[in-house]
């Protein structure tokens, strides 16, 4: 994967078809999705059960572009190895998952894997600080993690801007999940962030019959993401 801040739309298929994921994935991509959003969950650390490494591995001949997978489950370490073996392109873990974050960006490193942080709406931006050297990418959560279709929490641009502020020159990305729609897109990335998760914002009132309606959608929070582009 080379780095750019070019926009990026991550569609998650927590909002897709769960009978259909090949041919959601081959849809949302042909309507010019950059990124697939894999969100895993443990019914642990957050109150939702998904996919799991299996789950990943059978889709990843589908997806052509970059497989995302956004780890929300504690522990983390004992499962990254399998995430890597399933395909995951960038694995990232929550800073409050665990009491050994370095550690584990450091496990993710090592299976040649991109390394995400995600934080919580709760925890602030210089969480970051002491890893940043270990990171490729921060997922700013602009809901509590858990469930799609939750309501974007506006005090978390401000902690866009100052991540944007921390990482400065370096190559790591500003990823952006929760409640991204065409009138949030634009907030965010005035502030620095370059990949939008958007799960009901994409496949809302669509489906593999009807994909234009995925394209629609996906060109309507580009356009308005990159005309507010920092």
């Amino acid at each position: 994967m080379s780095f750019d801040r070019k926009i990026k739309i991550a569609p998650s298929i927590l909002s897709a078809d769960f009978a259909n994921f090949g041919q959601e994935i081959r849809a949302i991509e042909d309507q010019g999705c950059d990124w697939v959003h894999v969100d895993v969950m443990d019914g642990h650390f957050v109150p939702n059960l998904t996919f799991g490494p299996a789950m990943c591995k059978a889709i990843r001949p589908h997806i052509r572009t970059v497989m995302d997978v956004h780890l929300m489950i504690a522990p983390v370490d004992p499962y990254i190895e399998a995430f890597a073996e399933a395909g995951a392109d960038i694995i990232t873990a929550h800073v409050e998952a665990g009491p050994h974050i370095h550690r584990t960006l450091q496990a993710i490193r090592a299976t040649g894997k991109k390394a995400g942080l995600a934080l919580n709406p709760g925890t602030p931006a210089e969480a970051l600080a002491p890893v940043l050297d270990l990171v490729d990418l921060v997922c700013v959560m602009t809901v509590n993690p858990g469930f799609g279709g939750q309501k974007f929490i506006h005090s978390q641009i401000d902690k866009v801007r100052s991540l944007r502020s921390m990482i400065a020159g370096r190559p790591i990305h500003i990823e952006i999940d929760g409640g991204i729609t065409p009138e949030t897109a634009p907030l965010v990335t005035a502030a620095g962030a370059d990949v939008l998760v958007a799960g009901s914002g994409v496949f809302s009132g669509g489906s593999v019959a009807n994909p234009d309606v995925y394209g629609k959608n996906i060109a309507a929070i580009r356009a308005a993401a990159e005309a507010a582009a920092r």
